[in-house]
């Protein structure tokens, strides 16, 4: 591969990214560099186009010859890529068109409290738990990673613990604390998340954290960890509860699900769904939450499939006696706290028109659980504090500066 022409500095590009507030950078040959500021992408048009010659001198800064002996056979890798006294960053190298191109994912050094998160405190009695399945689910650049990670670093200063992670890569680097962590990343320290799992059981766990369950033999796996007294946490990319457990479901064949539902009856405690909506002073983005925890009405709902249809009705109903929480429930407060405007959270509702009428105070069957959400709602905080970088103006002026 050739020697970098003086058309990019990288590190002084994702400089750039990070001072910016930016989640991604994404280069490709025949367009300038473009970021992800708050879900929206920017092009850096003062920034000359981005070359083939470009694209394989950043490969030859961020891939050793084992990575790109790798990347000639799949045409694709993950990995992590550290700059001394910038960050760290998730990078996907793959082939478009026949060349190279790369998503860079930015990974804060600091792990946030779920304080500085803006999460439910429901979370931390889910830390708690000492054994069963732990789902964190979103989409895309949703911020499970983020709150995972918070979760493992509430664990790390609570208890003394044996800590598994499985990654691919290892986006956050967590120290000892109170207790021993062992990262683990696909692909350099294992070959792969089903047999690194395997081995985990071999390994004196208390905790496991499985990056993706990505597989049937993963997902058993997992399963069978949380069964045997492990606490295990996992993601998958799915928008709400309902889709989360229609999807482990949807790995098994049918004959096989009426016992995967008694399984992850037994099993889960609790669901973690999350979106990322804009800020309403414009400084980055705050999670919406879904919160599913197990309790016996739960677990019923997942064992009989007649009933797993009433599980949303179940946590609109279950706020003050377990802390679960819906979407539109989540919205409310986000909207009471001042940190979303109204038609923000009518834009990213599960039932927009049923939000807009509880709004404006208008009463449904279930008011009554609404009113008692806003009553008993322990997340306020006053506007502003954490939930990411600023943008708007001091934004635009980086970028004119960097691409100047």
């Amino acid at each position: 591969m050739a020697d970098a022409p003086p058309n990019i500095d990288l590190h002084r590009l994702l400089k750039a990214a990070v001072d910016s507030g930016a989640s991604d950078v994404h280069l490709k040959p025949g367009k300038p560099p473009v970021f992800r500021v708050n879900g929206a992408l920017h092009v850096l048009t003062k920034h000359p186009p981005l070359t083939a010659q470009d694209m394989s001198a950043i490969a030859r800064l961020v891939l050793d010859d084992r990575q790109i002996e790798r990347y000639k056979q799949n045409h694709q890798i993950d990995l992590a890529y550290s700059v001394t006294g910038l960050g760290r960053f998730r990078l996907n190298v793959y082939q478009q068109r026949g060349t190279l191109a790369f998503a860079f994912r930015v990974i804060p050094y600091k792990v946030q409290s779920f304080v500085e998160l803006h999460m439910p405190p429901i979370l931390e009695k889910i830390c708690q738990e000492r054994r069963g399945m732990v789902l964190v689910t979103g989409a895309t650049g949703s911020g499970k990673s983020t709150t995972l990670a918070a979760m493992i670093d509430y664990i790390n200063n609570l208890r003394t613990e044996h800590i598994i992670t499985i990654e691919d890569p290892i986006e956050f680097l967590l120290r000892d604390k109170l207790s021993l962590i062992s990262q683990r990343e696909i692909g350099f320290d294992t070959e792969d998340f089903a047999s690194a799992l395997r081995s985990a059981m071999r390994q004196d766990p208390d905790v496991i954290l499985v990056g993706e369950m990505r597989d049937l033999e993963t997902i058993n796996t997992a399963l069978m960890a949380a069964e045997t007294g492990h606490l295990v946490f996992s993601t998958l990319h799915t928008t709400d509860v309902m889709e989360t457990i229609n999807r482990v479901l949807s790995f098994y064949q049918a004959h096989q699900q009426d016992q995967v539902r008694h399984q992850m009856a037994a099993a889960l405690k609790a669901i973690v769904c999350q979106r990322l909506i804009a800020r309403a002073d414009g400084k980055g983005r705050v999670p919406a939450v879904e919160v599913l925890v197990t309790n016996a009405r739960v677990r019923e709902a997942i064992r009989e499939y007649k009933k797993t249809p009433d599980i949303p009705d179940i946590m609109r109903q279950s706020f003050t006696t377990y802390g679960m929480q819906s979407f539109d429930m989540s919205l409310i407060s986000l909207v009471q706290q001042n940190l979303v405007t109204v038609e923000e959270a009518l834009e990213n509702a599960t039932n927009r028109g049923d939000l807009a009428l509880r709004m404006k105070g208008v009463s449904g069957s279930d008011e009554a659980t609404y009113t008692e959400y806003k009553e008993g709602d322990q997340t306020k905080k006053k506007p502003g504090g954490g939930g990411g970088a600023g943008t708007g103006g001091a934004f635009d002026d980086l970028l004119e500066r960097f691409s100047g």
